[in-house]
């Protein structure tokens, strides 16, 4: 059994190489990509006769600050994969004083996406680590960003859901402008306090602030990018960019529409509903 997970995992390691040097190819026709055969992770989301073949395979979706990043890092403890978060491989790279690492910082401090061939190039390396480290299943947060992309990933692996997470464009402004980190221990926090009362028949939201630990309070620094126009910017290509994306996974029936109501205490225990992880939320509580 254990040579034949090592082969497994050497047979995806191939596919997510063979993938990469596929959609790096500039000369990619459309029926390349109908064509192109997926490749399972560990087996197919439709092997619903044996859910422990391998674990979910989801992909977050969302306008910049609307929280991907802490509801699929809160799913990922649940459900036991990796989090996988697109903007981290892209910080994580800005910081490594690589090869890339002076084009990013241009590209991210003016508002733009970064290119296709960038993130699939980072993606894929984080892919092919985690199949050789042995991980099963993923969530994925911030890729794909276009149909081409979404068509890409289809042919490295299978998605089984697609979370598009939605709130109102003020309070994303609200909150992608009160984001901070703590430039000594690099966590994430949001300084933003928002309480907008609800019109026509829709609730109030409100978010209370997430605030860092009494030592981190001093090491607070704002992202470069955090700046009203650069976001308004970054929310505008958003928009642009990922209604053909929701209406690919829409399509094909896999696309889970989910509007925040609050803060995280009032979104949490509903997203899990939505997914059907209540029980699972349920227990865990419990063991905690």
């Amino acid at each position: 059994m254990a040579a034949r997970t090592r082969l497994m995992r050497r047979a995806t390691a191939r596919n997510v190489r063979e993938a990469v040097r596929w959609m790096s190819s500039s000369e990619i026709s459309d029926s390349d990509m109908r064509c192109r055969p997926s490749v399972s992770h560990k087996g197919s989301s439709s092997s619903s006769s044996d859910p422990g073949l391998r674990s979910v395979q989801w992909v977050f979706l969302g306008c910049p600050g609307v929280g991907k990043g802490t509801y699929a890092s809160r799913l990922s403890r649940l459900v036991s994969v990796p989090h996988i978060a697109t903007g981290d491989l892209v910080r994580d790279e800005l910081a490594s004083s690589g090869p890339l690492s002076k084009q990013l910082a241009e590209i991210v401090n003016q508002g733009h996406l970064v290119s296709d061939e960038i993130i699939i190039n980072l993606l894929s390396k984080r892919l092919e680590d985690g199949v050789n480290k042995g991980e099963s299943g993923f969530i994925l947060d911030g890729f794909p960003r276009t149909t081409r992309q979404a068509e890409i990933l289809g042919g490295v692996t299978e998605i089984d859901l697609v979370v598009n997470l939605r709130l109102r464009e003020d309070i994303l402004l609200t909150k992608c402008l009160g984001r901070r980190i703590c430039s000594q221990c690099g966590g994430n926090f949001n300084v933003a306090s928002i309480d907008i009362k609800g019109e026509n028949g829709r609730p109030d939201i409100i978010m209370a602030p997430i605030l860092p630990p009494e030592h981190c309070m001093s090491k607070l620094i704002t992202r470069a990018d955090d700046t009203r126009e650069v976001v308004k910017e970054r929310l505008r290509v958003y928009h642009e960019m990922s209604e053909p994306v929701e209406e690919f996974y829409r399509k094909r029936g896999k696309l889970l529409e989910f509007e925040l109501p609050g803060g995280i205490s009032e979104s949490w225990p509903k997203l899990l509903q939505a997914l059907k992880l209540n029980n699972l939320g349920e227990e865990q509580s419990a063991a905690a």
